[in-house]
């Protein structure tokens, strides 16, 4: 028999990689869009997440609220229903970067694809069932395993932070080796891109980024296969499809080539073992068949496939698991106490709300001009983590922007106008008077009450009298906190020039958002004597 590879499925299958190139230049064009634009308004740069079912119908359930961005989410429901799993093969930019890495691996020998008859796709499928069963009580968690909300994650608190570092490091050469034009050049237009290179996860979430990469060295699209929990909820709405595989067994010789380079999993051949739910018509096996036998005829009246294996034992357990991790992920101090470092963005809702819709996607802190947005370790419990908060000590909240409010996707930040998000108290400053320069050298300082930008000053400057170590005396003028007019920017802690651990610092208390988070308990009222 003549042996000659479908010039159709070689030619879909470029298309399908000029496809890919495209939304993932689209993703990285809105991630590098996500910056302050010169005026408080930004285009909506965060629309990728809105076509995202899993986190469409997470959010809802666990929120118990619709957010009406969301309706998009519907239209890749509707082609997954039609055509299949094309979004995932075709569009999903987290997909594309383990389809180039899984091709560079199998170039490179490194990886050597083979006929597999394990049953680990199913593993996506218990992970999906955890996390929407933990969302039945308010416990949001799809935002860890997400493709986008970790790929946006990971671009904005590993990657970019990298390529940063390393184009200044570049920049720097240029001007050692009196390239000044050419470094003036560059340095301008790194500046333009507005990148926030300083992270505190960041070396944690880019290895956790490289090892799901990594993993494709053992399987090709690993993350895809076995893990990926939007992957199996499209693989659910994929199962009555019209794109159905056929295989001519006329011209099939058995080679076994469309399952050993099957990218995920789906069995082409023989065709009655192929899983479409698994099929992300990479067409991958029509294009390497070498007699054309493989296709993908369109049928008008769509077949329904077997159900997924799935052990009922499993899902059971999983299910069970799901309800455990409740309790277990809200597992904090903070239900006692609110924690001083837990400084929400303003505009950030009360706290229980916050983290029934937060997907921990970063694009707030993409967003955040002065890099004081910040992923989330303990401050907020295991539940909150990766979630925002802002560490004065790396940034502050800029008075004028309200960017963070206008991107995050699902309505976790109430998006508000600046003079709305000007009135927002996210904390309280506080002097420490054992590290104040006034306090303690009585020498003058004024740059906390200079940077001050409320208006009247939330910190004034009142004389005191401070005792020198030779018995002396002077009068400086030292900073005072006006409980009433602090907003808890964060910018003197930012701007304190005791370098070690600034003399002025902000805590969460007194925020807008919380009634319970004030300056005092409940039991102390202003005003009452306590013995």
């Amino acid at each position: 028999m003549k042996k000659e590879r479908s010039k159709k499925y070689r030619l879909i299958q470029g298309l399908r990689i000029l496809s890919q190139t495209a939304f993932f230049v689209l993703f990285i064009y809105l991630l590098f869009g996500t910056h302050f634009p010169g005026e408080d308004y930004i285009e909506r740069v965060e629309i990728f997440f809105h076509f995202d079912p899993l986190l469409a119908v997470a959010t809802l359930i666990a929120s118990r609220t619709f957010f009406a961005s969301f309706v998009f989410a519907a239209l890749t429901i509707v082609l997954t229903f039609i055509l299949g799993r094309v979004a995932c093969g075709w569009v999903c930019p987290l997909g594309s970067i383990h389809q180039f890495f899984s091709f560079t691996f199998k170039k490179s020998k490194l990886l050597r694809p083979k006929k597999l008859e394990d049953n680990r796709t199913a593993w996506k499928y218990y992970l999906l069932v955890f996390i929407l069963v933990g969302t039945l009580f308010s416990l949001d968690l799809v935002g860890i395993l997400d493709p986008l909300s970790l790929l946006y994650r990971s671009f904005t608190v590993s990657v970019f932070p990298v390529f940063s570092n390393s184009f200044s490091s570049f920049i720097g050469i240029l001007f050692g080796l009196n390239l000044s034009s050419l470094g003036s050049s560059l340095a301008q237009f790194f500046e333009n891109l507005a990148l926030n290179s300083t992270f505190r996860q960041g070396f944690f979430i880019g290895v956790l980024f490289i090892g799901t990469i990594a993993l494709n060295l053992s399987r090709e699209r690993f993350w895809c296969r076995y893990l990926c929990p939007l992957g199996a909820f499209l693989g659910l709405a994929s199962r009555w499809n019209v794109l159905k595989l056929r295989i001519d067994p006329q011209k099939c010789i058995e080679c076994g080539l469309c399952t050993i380079h099957c990218e995920t999993q789906a069995n082409p051949f023989p065709e009655e073992e192929w899983k479409s739910s698994e099929c992300v018509y990479c067409y991958t096996c029509s294009s390497i068949c070498p007699t054309s036998a493989v296709g993908f005829p369109l049928k008008s009246t769509p077949e329904e496939i077997a159900r997924i294996d799935l052990s009922r034992r499993k899902l059971i357990f999983t299910s069970l698991l799901g309800v455990l991790a409740v309790p277990f992920f809200r597992l904090s101090p903070s239900i006692k106490r609110a924690s001083p470092k837990l400084i929400r963005p303003p505009g950030a809702l009360p706290e229980d709300m916050f983290l029934k819709k937060c997907v921990k996607c970063g694009e707030c802190m993409k967003a955040c001009p002065t890099n004081a947005l910040q992923p989330a370790l303990t401050e907020a419990g295991p539940e909150g983590i990766w979630t925002p908060i802002l560490v004065a000590r790396i940034g502050y909240c800029e008075y004028y922007c309200s960017l963070c409010s206008q991107v995050c996707p699902t309505g976790a930040i109430k998006e508000l106008a600046v003079e709305e998000k000007t009135k927002i108290k996210i904390g309280l400053a506080w002097v420490n008077k054992s590290r104040c320069i006034p306090y303690v050298l009585g020498t003058p300082c004024i740059v906390c009450e200079e940077h001050c930008p409320t208006s009247p000053k939330a910190i004034k400057l009142v004389k005191t009298e401070v005792l020198l170590p030779d018995g002396t005396t002077k009068n400086p003028a030292a900073p005072v906190i006006d409980t009433e007019l602090c907003i808890g920017c964060g910018i003197c802690e930012t701007k304190c020039p005791v370098v070690d651990e600034p003399a002025i610092y902000v805590t969460s208390v007194g925020e807008s958002r919380s009634e319970k988070n004030q300056l005092l308990l409940d039991l102390i009222k202003p005003g009452e004597e306590t013995f």
